[in-house]
């Protein structure tokens, strides 16, 4: 079985417990690390990988859009899912522009949290075969 990893960006311990515990459930292959501040998951990117990153806008210190931002900075293109209570057309916009992949409101879309995890991580194994079988031809 092919672990996909998981980081899952939230400060509130019960909502963080809610997604591993809802994403872990939804594929056994996932592996979820969940961290209550972006300082946190800034160090474990540093020294782990993850295949995706599943983020809230509002962290204390520094927050979801300057980690999102930090992460694309590391040149990592894996996808970034926003999954926050912030629900202003603005924050979607500062979001995508910030390299978010997805955006969903919570708790609105919790049903769309597992589909949208699966089609980017989908998306995102195609698009590294498309780039290793270009780099080997």
């Amino acid at each position: 079985m092919n672990t996909k990893r998981i980081l899952c960006v939230e400060d509130d311990e019960d909502s963080c417990e809610m997604l591993n515990v809802l994403l872990s459930l939804a594929d056994d292959s996932y592996s979820v690390t969940g961290v209550h501040d972006a300082e946190r998951a800034m160090e474990l990117i540093a020294i782990e990988s993850f295949d995706l990153y599943v983020v809230d806008i509002w962290l204390p210190k520094i927050d979801g859009l300057e980690l999102s931002r930090w992460i694309r900075r590391t040149g990592s293109v894996k996808p970034i899912v926003f999954f926050t209570a912030i629900a202003k057309d603005s924050d979607r916009a500062n979001a995508m522009n910030a390299g978010a992949d997805a955006f969903l409101i919570k708790p609105n879309d919790l049903d769309r949290l597992v589909p949208t995890v699966e089609r980017l991580l989908t998306e995102s194994r195609m698009s590294a075969a498309n780039t290793q079988q270009t780099t080997t031809a």
